[in-house]
């Protein structure tokens, strides 16, 4: 009878799956070496690790990996960058959020479980200035010895026909969400490698309007900054390989969301409460949620894209 694939199996493990064991175990002491902030973990007879119908225990870790490790969030004072800045710190991350309202950020901290392993440092940026990234990620080596992961969150949203906008308005939507992206995310790597570190990982918070145009006017700029992101996380990738480098890159693309991008791009309250009303969307938390998944699977898995979308929405 065919073993039940969630059950663990009592047998002892035979010689080639301790050959395994070893090699894996081998793998993470290497790791943590290399990470000596990250907790050293045991990982003999945990967890299960499948050869087609031969099984035995041994332990994959997920978000403990990263526990003691460093992310950066920009965009943190609000919305899905305040999600995740909550939920990395649970998970025992030192988490550096970003955003021009400090406040914002440092008020998060009381939304940590009792029991957080991580914490939470806010620092004031505006990453549209190159030099306000710089100080953040040099902040972050100086003190906290460097980031192991860059959620480039941060985004801004302005209703610009093409037509009619300012030509003020499409250049903050293109310096936020395409330019400071590629230059905070090459700050983090530059970084990465001068501490000789290969195990990094960049996530970028895109878009469903990355992927494809919809027929809204006045958004058509936003889509094309979403769909540079989608561009750029697929070269990022293709950079990385070129390097034989193990350094992750990650693009989660949700679709409407109830966040305040709406209205911090000057949206009137009433027409974007209107908006959620008459629309099913996702909270915050469920795009953090995505995040912390990517960074759960196996260092040797690479999630190149998730998409997100509420159930049962157009």
């Amino acid at each position: 009878m065919r073993n039940d694939p969630h059950t663990p199996s009592t047998s002892p493990p035979s010689p080639e799956m301790q050959q395994v064991s070893k090699v894996i175990q081998g793998d993470f002491i290497a790791r943590e070496h290399q990470h000596p902030r990250r907790q050293r973990l045991d990982i003999s007879h945990k967890t299960l690790f499948y050869f087609g119908a031969t099984k035995t225990q041994h332990y994959l870790p997920k978000m403990e990996r990263w526990v003691g490790s460093v992310a950066i969030v920009s965009g943190a004072s609000s919305g899905i960058g305040a999600a995740l800045c909550v939920r990395l710190a649970n998970k025992g991350m030192k988490v550096v959020g970003v955003a021009r309202r400090q406040e914002k950020i440092q008020e998060l901290t009381k939304r940590l479980t009792a029991d957080a392993k991580g914490e939470i440092h806010a620092l004031q940026g505006d990453i549209s200035k190159e030099e306000d990234i710089k100080r953040v990620v040099k902040w972050t080596r100086d003190n906290l010895g460097g980031a192991d992961v860059l959620v480039n969150n941060a985004g801004v949203l302005h209703h610009s026909p093409l037509l009619t906008a300012p030509t003020e308005e499409w250049r903050h939507v293109l310096e936020v969400n395409v330019l400071a992206l590629c230059a905070f995310t090459r700050e983090v790597i530059q970084d990465l490698r001068d501490r000789g570190c290969d195990d990094g990982h960049i996530v970028h918070i895109n878009s469903v309007m990355g992927h494809y145009i919809q027929p809204y006017p006045g958004m058509f700029m936003y889509t094309a900054s979403k769909h540079s992101v989608t561009v750029l996380t697929e070269g990022l990738r293709r950079e990385l390989s070129e390097l034989k480098s193990n350094i992750r890159i990650t693009s989660v693309s949700p679709a409407l969301t109830k966040t305040d991008i709406m209205v911090a791009g000057g949206t009137p309250q009433q027409v974007a409460d209107s908006v959620f009303e008459q629309n099913k969307s996702l909270d915050p938390d469920n795009v953090a949620l995505a995040v912390e998944y990517t960074l759960s699977a196996p260092s040797h898995v690479n999630i190149e894209e998730i998409t997100l979308r509420a159930t049962g929405a157009d």
